[in-house]
């Protein structure tokens, strides 16, 4: 069996993710491709995207979310991520036991005792007259039928897992600070999400299976797990096993890749890359050593911005007063710094309306 090193699986994820070179195609298609992007920080998904999408129009997204084609919801992982709505309404139900299973974890002890299908029930007929709650609101309506969980876990369940819903817009627009507003993912689309399937079949987890790999393949059962939190996807890629391809790593880890998927030449040029906090270009593997070396690891599940060098972080990206602060991990060669401080001037351009192109390169903290 074909053994891929870290670079071959380097180079081939940059491609998959729109990091060897910026895609042209339409922002709807970019976030569809992507799986969606990882979203509890309301701005960062906007240079995710100018990354990856050639001539990037914020504005764009912000009408993509207004206009209903695109929702910010708990989905993978109990994260907040941006997705098509038509991935919203195909991948919710798939994701109910997981997300229970999650919230669960943090708030066994407060949620003891309490029948989360009758939680669910309530949460349901409050929402039903169409206001828009936060989560504190919409546990206050709660909280004299259920006093003892109090409102913060009695807010978590519902509003990440027992209810399927959507953030609503100003929150994730473009340069706009607000507030989260929740409402049914249901009734903000104008349709229901779609069942699970009755048969026993997984449908949904075999189209999670391909997507994932084509996003972020090629990758192990485990890295696909650590993408969207699923732990009932073997039986997915059982049946799917014929349409599958095979590698290994040099853990001699199995790998899965769709046959026709993008595998460059490990010795293909990777662009310098400034990525947001929590890209999931990053946390989308158990296995990060393709991309972020292992002493480097906590840096991304601790919200810093990272910088690709050679399609690898070496370093972090920070904002003061206009200007993008680059801060080296290492040593960085001559032609890197350069092309580090142009990437980083057309950042700062694209984040301040064209006011500033100021970058400044700090000493490195390695």
């Amino acid at each position: 069996m074909t053994v891929l090193d870290n670079r071959a699986l380097n180079r081939a994820t940059l491609a998959r993710q729109l990091l060897l070179e910026r895609a042209d195609v339409p922002v709807l298609d970019a976030v569809a491709h992507l799986g969606g992007l990882q979203a509890q920080e309301p701005q960062e998904p906007f240079v995710g995207l100018w990354s990856r999408v050639r001539a990037f129009d914020p504005a764009v997204l912000s009408d993509l979310l207004t206009g209903r084609s695109v929702v910010r919801t708990h989905l993978m992982r109990r994260t907040v991520h941006l997705v098509t709505a038509d991935d919203a309404v195909a991948w919710r139900a798939r994701h109910d036991v997981m997300l229970r299973q999650r919230v669960l974890g943090t708030y066994r002890r407060e949620l003891d005792g309490v029948d989360l299908d009758e939680l669910a029930a309530a949460g349901r007929a409050v929402m039903a007259d169409g206001e828009p709650r936060s989560m504190t609101e919409l546990a206050r309506a709660l909280a004299e039928r259920w006093p003892a969980p109090g409102p913060r876990a009695l807010g978590e369940m519902l509003i990440a897992a027992l209810v399927p819903m959507v953030q609503l817009p100003p929150r994730g627009l473009w340069r706009t600070r607000a507030g989260v507003r929740n409402v049914p993912l249901s009734s903000w689309l104008g349709r229901e999400i779609d069942p699970p399937s009755p048969d026993g079949a997984d449908p949904v987890g075999q189209a999670l299976v391909r997507r994932y790999l084509a996003a972020f393949g090629p990758a192990a059962s485990a890295d696909l797990r650590a993408w969207c939190g699923l732990a009932g996807l073997p039986a997915a890629v059982t049946a799917m096993r014929e349409e599958l391809i095979t590698f290994r790593d040099e853990r001699g880890r199995e790998l899965l890749d769709l046959p026709g998927a993008p595998r460059p030449d490990p010795g293909t040029p990777a662009p310098v890359r400034f990525l947001p906090a929590f890209d999931n270009v990053i946390l989308g593997y158990h296995d990060r050593g393709r991309i972020i070396d292992d002493a480097h690891r906590g840096l991304s599940v601790a919200g810093a911005r990272v910088v690709l060098v050679d399609g690898r972080v070496a370093a972090t990206w920070s904002v003061e007063d206009g200007t993008v602060i680059v801060t080296p991990l290492r040593r960085l060669a001559r032609a890197d710094r350069t092309a580090v401080a142009e990437q980083g001037q057309a950042l700062a351009s694209f984040l301040s309306d064209e006011d500033s192109d100021r970058v400044r390169i700090a000493a490195s903290s390695g």
